[in-house]
C-alpha cells in the first residue's frame, strides 16, 4: 500500500508537470500541438494512478465495472463531439463542457456530505464553497452555451434590481453557511440542497445580464469557474491533483479574462455586473441617431482589382468569416498576392471569435503562417500606411464609434482602426448591427465600400479573378 501511494504521488507530480508544459505550450500557435498532446498525456496518466489506487481501495466488482463503463462512454461521447463539432460551434462547446465540470463539483459535494458519518469545520467549509461555485458554474454555462449557440438573444436581460437580487443571494449563501456547520443528517442536506438552488439561479441571473460583445470574457471567466470547482472537487476528495489541476485552470482563465477585460478597457466587475451595453456610454446629445449617410457598394471584379494594385493589404477577419467557413479561401487568397510581392498581414483583436484564440486557431486550421498574424497592438500604427484593408464578417472589433461616440456601448473598447488605411472593404451580408447590436459607423465613410454577400462566395470570386487577371 505504501508503494502504491507513493507511485501515485509520483505519477501525480508527472501529470502536473506535463499540465504546466500545456498551458505553456497554448501559448503559442506553433507550439499548441505539441501542448496538446502533453495535456493529454498529464490526463492519462491522472486517470490510471487514480483508477488503480480505486481498485487497490477493495472495490467491488459492480463498482468497478460502473465506474469502467462510465468513463468509457464519456470517452467516446467526448470523442465524437470533438470530431463532429465545427469551428464556428467551438466557443458553445467550452460553454457546455464548463458546465459539465461545474456539475460534477455539486454531485461530488453533496455524495461527499452523504458519503461520511461526521465532518470537521473545515471539510464542511469546502464542501460548502465547492458546492456554490460548482452551480453558478453550471448553470452560468449552460446559458453562455444557449446564448452562443443562438437558442437564445444575445442580448442582456435585466431585471429591475438585479444588484440587490445578487446581493441577497450572496448574504443568503453566507447566511446560510452557518447553520450547515452545526447541522447533522437530513437537516444538514436541506441547506446543502438550498444553496444549490439559489446559486444556480445566481449562475442563471449573472450570465442572463450579459450579452454583445462581452460573450468572450464571460466563456474565459466561467473557464476560471470551471477551475476552482474542480479544485474545491480536489480537496473535497483529497486529491491532490485535482486541486493544482483546478488551480492551473482557475487562476490561467482569471489571468486570461483579466488581459481580455483590458483589452476591452473594462473592468471584470463592470462585464459582470453591469451587463453589455446597459450602463455604459453617455446620453446622445442627437436624440441617439444611429449613424447616417450612404454606402458605397462594390463588386468582386473591383476588389480583385483594387487587390492587384495593392502593396500592402491587411486582413481582419471575423465571426462571419468562421460562420461561412472561408478560411481556407481567404489563405489561397493571401498565397496568391503574397507570390505577387504584395504585403499581407492579418489584424486580430483580442475578443474576435467569441471565443479567446478563436480567430488564431481557425487561421492556422487553414494554413495561414504565423509570422503574418498580428494581435491588434502590433498594428494599429501601419493602418496609415496600408493601401487596402479587407474587413471579412468582422463589425464591432472596427467600429471607429469605440473612439469617437461616447454615448455608443463600446465607447473606450480598444479596436482595429481600419479607417486609416487608404481603402477599406468590408464583406458582409447586410446592414445589421453586429454582436453587441451597435451601428457601425465604418461603413459610411468615404473610404469604405461593402462587398455585399456570403463571405466564402466572395472569397471564391475574389480568388478566381486574381488568377484570371
Amino acid at each position: 500500500m505504501e508503494n502504491l501511494a507513493q507511485f501515485t504521488n509520483v505519477a501525480y507530480l508527472g501529470a502536473a508537470v506535463l499540465f504546466i508544459l500545456s498551458l505553456g505550450g497554448l501559448s503559442n500557435q506553433e507550439t499548441a500541438p505539441a501542448g496538446n498532446r502533453k495535456g493529454m498525456i498529464g490526463m492519462a496518466i491522472g486517470i490510471v494512478a487514480t483508477m488503480l489506487v480505486a481498485k487497490v481501495m477493495d472495490w467491488n466488482q459492480t463498482a468497478w465495472a460502473l465506474v469502467m463503463g462510465t468513463a468509457l462512454v464519456g470517452a467516446v461521447i467526448g470523442a465524437g463531439m470533438a470530431k463532429r463539432v465545427a469551428m464556428t460551434a467551438m466557443p458553445q462547446l467550452v460553454a457546455l463542457l464548463h458546465s459539465f465540470v461545474g456539475l460534477a463539483a455539486v454531485l461530488v459535494g453533496i455524495s461527499t456530505y452523504l458519503g461520511e458519518s461526521s465532518h470537521s469545520a473545515i471539510h464542511l467549509i469546502e464542501v460548502w464553497v465547492g458546492v456554490a461555485i460548482g452551480a453558478i458554474t453550471f448553470t452560468g454555462s449552460i446559458i453562455a452555451w444557449a446564448k452562443l449557440r443562438g437558442s437564445m438573444s444575445g442580448k442582456p436581460i435585466l431585471l429591475p434590481g438585479r444588484h440587490l437580487i445578487n446581493a441577497a443571494m450572496l448574504l443568503a449563501c453566507i447566511g446560510l453557511a452557518v447553520p450547515f456547520l452545526s447541522a447533522h443528517g437530513a437537516d444538514g442536506l436541506n441547506l446543502l440542497l438550498i444553496l444549490t438552488a439559489i446559486t444556480c439561479l445566481m449562475g442563471v441571473h449573472m450570465v442572463v445580464a450579459i450579452g454583445g460583445a462581452d460573450m468572450p470574457v464571460v466563456v474565459s471567466l466561467l473557464n476560471s469557474y470551471s477551475g476552482w470547482a474542480a479544485a474545491s472537487a480536489g480537496f473535497m476528495l483529497n486529491n491532490d491533483l485535482l486541486i493544482v489541476t483546478g488551480a492551473l485552470v482557475g487562476s490561467s482563465g482569471a489571468i486570461l479574462s483579466y488581459i481580455m477585460c483590458k483589452a476591452m478597457n473594462r473592468s471584470i466587475w463592470n462585464v459582470v455586473f453591469a451587463g453589455f451595453g446597459t450602463d455604459g456610454g453617455k446620453p446622445k446629445a442627437t436624440g441617439g441617431q444611429g449613424p447616417q449617410g450612404e454606402v458605397t457598394e462594390t463588386s468582386v471584379d473591383e476588389v480583385a482589382d483594387m487587390a492587384r494594385h495593392a502593396k500592402s493589404i491587411i486582413i481582419v477577419p471575423g465571426y462571419g468569416m468562421a460562420v461561412a467557413r472561408a478560411q481556407h479561401l481567404v489563405n489561397d487568397f493571401t498565397k496568391t498576392l503574397r507570390s505577387r510581392g504584395c504585403t499581407v498581414r492579418y489584424g486580430i483583436h483580442p475578443v474576435a471569435g467569441r471565443l479567446p484564440g478563436h480567430m488564431n486557431v481557425l487561421l492556422a486550421e487553414a494554413g495561414v503562417p504565423y509570422d503574418i498574424v498580428m494581435e491588434m497592438e502590433e498594428l494599429n500604427d501601419d493602418f496609415p500606411t496600408t493601401d487596402l484593408v479587407l474587413v471579412i464578417g468582422a463589425n464591432d472589433i472596427v467600429n471607429p464609434g469605440a473612439q469617437t461616440d461616447e454615448s455608443s456601448p463600446i465607447y473606450g473598447m480598444p479596436v482595429l482602426e481600419a479607417w486609416k488605411a487608404s481603402s477599406v472593404v468590408v464583406f458582409k451580408r447586410g446592414m445589421g448591427a453586429g454582436y453587441a447590436g451597435v451601428a457601425n459607423p465604418l461603413f459610411f465613410h468615404e473610404n469604405t465600400q461593402m462587398l455585399f454577400g456570403d463571405a466564402r462566395a466572395s472569397m471564391q470570386g475574389l480568388v478566381s479573378a486574381l488568377i484570371e487577371g
